[in-house]
This record gives structure tokens, C-alpha cells and sequence, in this order.
């Protein structure tokens, strides 16, 4: 059974992007604006520390059973033992900012540096790459970035966290440069892709159809984030989650031995997983949501729906579970592709559902800490 919900606040109907959000898909939501007041405990700029508590989570990590993990990178990380704590970088998905078009209080991952802050970690980075452009591109600017962050704390490695195609970035930067990544954690990043950008690209074939894409999220983008230029390419990104596209970058991109590799991912409609959300690693408090059940809320009706095909396929609106699996997968939580980092601007996920976005990420920084990351 599918499970709808009535919006928890209205939403403004008069965004220019929700116009483009089911024809270029992944995280145009999280640009739109929402009449719930914000919640201005959000941080402004780097939150920039140390060990954070003890984990929500018990056990040795075991093997990958994820299909996309490979090279050995996604069960143990190597042989090396890890020397944290380490900085966390909070990778962003497609469509996604540090700062909402100036207001500092509507950052991507909606209060989760002032809540990982307030939990003792105080080295948390949440750098900005182009919102609309392959991994390849965006990875060598999050690779700058972290070159910086490690010359800002004096740190030898990173452990990045990232949302959606912020983990495919993530993923980027680990394979080119192992010696800045000590740990890779992806949350409902599309590694086996997404059926959505293989409608969304049904409708480009036509290469001038592709450049008025373009043209148009360049013409809506620009005035509201400066990473957006010339060069930026909506269809290339979209191309990378395609079917053949993720392919091409999984053969580019294998893990990095090394590098210890995990991932978790979001389930709605009602759904409680089955068998796509069999995790490797039982963490605690995802466990405490297993037998609840994220509503769908109408921003996802159409692409759940186009996921699921009738055939009951897990997802969260826009990343099947199946594909949310890399390396040690830690399972599935009660949340849709916004609810997952907060958006929008911190709504609530659905009636009945307890699934709360800053409490997931202290668990999972939590986690990395105890194994020593």
C-alpha cells in the first residue's frame, strides 16, 4: 500500500525551478522556497573538531553485500588502520548550494553542522562545486576544496559525507587522490543510477533540445548561485545517472583500496524496505525506524510512482534502494530524497513519521568515530 500526506506547511506553487524539477530530477526541490518559517539555529560559514560521543551502533564492520561495491575499497578500507579523527565534509547533491541565494540560514544540509557542532564536532566543511555538472567536474573543485580544508586544520585526511551526487563526487576524489580520503559515507547517492534521468533524457536526444536545457537552468541559476557559468552542462549530470552513464563512471571510478567505503539510502511511499534494505551494519537508531514509514509527499508522486513501476521497487523519490548501495551498506531510513538532509528548509518528513535528518547524521558521525575515522 502507498501512503500519500498532505504537506506539513504550504509551499509556494510560484518557484520557477518546480517547473523543471521532474523533467532534470535529482534536488531541484531543495531550491524552492517554503512558507514554514525558518529554523534560524542553522550555522553560518565553516563550523569548524574532535571526537563526538560514542556511537548509536554496535558491532564489527562486516562485509559489502552492496552489488556496486568492488576493488576491495568497500568492506574493511584497507589495511591501514585509521588515525582520526578526521574533518567531515558534507558533500552536496545535484541542484545543491552552501548558502540558499544569500540567506544564511538555508544551508543544503538544513542544521546539521549546528547540530553536529553541538554533539562536539567543531571541523565540519561544507564546500560548494557547481550544482549542475558531472562528478567528473565537480570532484576536482570538492578536491580543491579539501586540499584547502587540510591545509586550514592541518589534518593529513577528510571523511566526506555526501548526499545524493555528492557521493558520486566523493567517490571522485577518493579514486584520484586516496591519500586526502580516509573514509567515503554516501546517503541516497545514486550508484547503480536512477530510472528518472533515464526518462528525463528520452525527451534530449535531439542535441539542440539538450542545449535549451541547459540554456534554461543556466538562465534560472545564475541569478541565484555564483557557481553557475558558461560551462555548466544540466544534461552531462543528468547523462552520469543514466543507465549507461553510471556505468561509464563506475568503470572510471572503481574504490580506492584504502579507503573504507559505506553508504545508507531512504525509502517512502510506506514502504518498510524488504529485502533491498537488509543492511551489512545494524546502526542503532536505524534500526529504532525499521517499522516506520515515510508518507510520500506530492513532490514525488509522479517519480515514486515512474520508480516503482507497479512492481513495488524501494526508493526514495528519486533513488531506488537498490542502487543507494556501495561498500558496507548500513540500511534504509523512513525519509524521501529532501527529507534525508532537512529540506525543504527544515519541514517536517510526513505525518507519524518520528525519522529526524540531524539525529541520523550524529549517528552516522558517531559511527566513523568509534571505527576510528
Amino acid at each position: 500500500m502507498r501512503l500519500v500526506s498532505t504537506p506539513s506547511a504550504p509551499r509556494s506553487l510560484i518557484c520557477p525551478l518546480r517547473a523543471t524539477w521532474l523533467g532534470l530530477a535529482i534536488g531541484l526541490a531543495a531550491a524552492c522556497s517554503s512558507d514554514e518559517s525558518p529554523d534560524l539555529e542553522d550555522d553560518a560559514g565553516f563550523v569548524t573538531t574532535g571526537v563526538g560521543g560514542s556511537s548509536d551502533g554496535a558491532g564489527n564492520p562486516g562485509p559489502s553485500t552492496g552489488p556496486w561495491g568492488h576493488n576491495d575499497g568497500g568492506a574493511g578500507g584497507g589495511t591501514a588502520p585509521p588515525v582520526g579523527p578526521f574533518p567531515i565534509v558534507l558533500a552536496h547533491g545535484f541542484f545543491g548550494f552552501e548558502e540558499f541565494a544569500g540567506a544564511d540560514f538555508a544551508t543544503y544540509f538544513y542544521g546539521v553542522k549546528a547540530a553536529l557542532a553541538d554533539d562536539g564536532e567543531t571541523e565540519v566543511f561544507t564546500p560548494a562545486v557547481d550544482p549542475f555538472n558531472s562528478s567528473a567536474v565537480r570532484g576536482a573543485q570538492l578536491e580543491a576544496h579539501i586540499e584547502a580544508i587540510l591545509e586550514e586544520t592541518g589534518a593529513e585526511r577528510v571523511v566526506i559525507i555526501g548526499h545524493s551526487q555528492g557521493g558520486l563526487d566523493a567517490r571522485v576524489v577518493a579514486h584520484d587522490r586516496p591519500d586526502l580520503v580516509a573514509a567515503v559515507l554516501t546517503v541516497a547517492t545514486p550508484h547503480g543510477g536512477s530510472p528518472v534521468a533515464d526518462v528525463a533524457l528520452g525527451i534530449t536526444d535531439d542535441p539542440n533540445a539538450a542545449g535549451l536545457i541547459d540554456d534554461l537552468v543556466n538562465a534560472i541559476g545564475a541569478p541565484l548561485y555564483d557557481q553557475v557559468g558558461d560551462e555548466t552542462s544540466v544534461t552531462t549530470a543528468l547523462h552520469q545517472f543514466s543507465t549507461p552513464g553510471i556505468a561509464e563512471f563506475d568503470a572510471a571510478y572503481p574504490d580506492a583500496p584504502g579507503v573504507f567505503y559505506a553508504s545508507i539510502t531512504g525509502r517512502t511511499a510506506g514502504s518498510l524496505g524488504g529485502q533491498a534494505c537488509v543492511p551489512d551494519f545494524h546502526l542503532a537508531l536505524v534500526d529504532e525506524w525499521k517499522t516506520e514509514g515515510d508518507p510520500t509527499e506530492p513532490l514525488f508522486w509522479i517519480s515514486e510512482g515512474l520508480i516503482s513501476d507497479g512492481a513495488n521497487i524501494v526508493n526514495d523519490g528519486l533513488v531506488p534502494a537498490m542502487s543507494g548501495r556501495h561498500g558496507e551498506f548500513w540500511g534504509c531510513v523512513p525519509a524521501d530524497h529532501m527529507d534525508e538532509i532537512g529540506q525543504l528548509f527544515g519541514d517536517t518528513p510526513g505525518f507519524g513519521n518520528p525519522f529526524d535528518h540531524k539525529a541520523l547524521f550524529i549517528a552516522l558521525v558517531r559511527e566513523l568515530r568509534l571505527r576510528g575515522y
